[in-house]
């Protein structure tokens, strides 16, 4: 039986899990995030944080507030060949235990190999080889850690020859074997789709949409014919359209805008805030 099951049973994980509308908590905008009024959840880079110690301020207040705090992990490697690496794991988890998370997130994807870091999320073969790797590594994870785990499939600019299966199947695969959650950044949807001249609403449509656990949502922009997911532009209305449809099929619990640099303005930030509760039909934040 997984450790957070055990947990859950013993009362230790009482905490609801995201809703509404929240945004990705970064120091440089700690100031803007603590002051809005309607929040209910944020997410944080698990790797910029340490199980011991005090929490950032912006965050501790944040924490005091009984707002919900979602570590999102960067740097697991779940899609590698190689096992996780079980410190990687005990920092997820304890960063976890540290901010009273009711779940964990991290990506289906590899940012390792034969001892060298890429320094980047990168897309794994759609493979039957694939699938039985990340699932391998995410039943390590899932056996340390206090709470469930959501995966988030990845924004890529190609795809491996000869998959064996396409998105929907690996991705449904994958979380039918592990059991986890899926953190739908419905960004990632546009881009890939616009990338390979594909229908996006096609694959919301074969996705589980009962697993989801949150959205993520960003911007991107288009720079030598192909479409960035750069998290540092404005959400298109394209995206937002594409959140429509998904809270048309099944509106999600949480959807999460994503920031991580250039950024912009208070006022603009809270008009994107305000466009995905606009979009989604969730109260304002703001």
């Amino acid at each position: 039986m997984r450790r957070w099951r055990r947990l859950w049973r013993r009362g230790v994980r009482r905490m609801t899990g995201p809703a509404g509308v929240g945004i990705g908590w970064r120091p440089e905008i700690a100031g803007f995030v603590a002051e809005l009024p309607g929040l209910r959840f944020v997410e944080v880079v698990a790797e910029a944080l340490t199980p011991a110690g005090p929490l950032p301020p912006g965050l501790a207040r944040l924490r005091e507030r009984d707002v919900t705090v979602v570590p999102h992990g960067v740097r697991l490697s779940l899609g590698g060949a190689e096992p996780v690496e079980p410190e990687r794991v005990t920092h997820l988890a304890g960063v976890a235990e540290r901010v009273g998370a009711p779940l964990v997130s991290e990506h289906i994807a590899f940012v390792r190999a034969g001892g060298l870091e890429a320094g980047h999320l990168l897309p794994l073969p759609r493979s039957r080889a694939a699938v039985d790797a990340v699932c391998a590594n995410v039943a390590r994870v899932q056996a340390e850690l206090p709470v469930p785990i959501a995966l988030e499939p990845i924004a890529a600019l190609f795809d491996w020859p000869d998959d064996e299966l396409d998105e929907a199947a690996f991705l449904t695969e994958i979380l039918e074997r592990t059991g986890a959650l899926l953190l739908l950044d419905i960004a990632n949807v546009h881009a890939n789709a616009r990338n390979r001249g594909t229908d996006p609403l096609a694959l919301l449509d074969r996705l589980p949409l009962e697993r989801v656990a949150y959205v993520h949502v960003a911007g991107g922009a288009e720079h030598a014919g192909f479409y960035h997911d750069t998290h540092t532009d404005p959400v298109p209305p394209a995206v937002l359209d594409l959140v429509g449809e998904l809270c048309a099929r099944r509106r999600p619990p949480a959807l999460l805008l994503e920031r991580d640099g250039d950024y912009p303005p208070a006022t603009m930030l809270r008009a994107e805030l305000d466009a995905l509760a606009a979009a989604s039909g969730f109260p304002v934040v703001t």
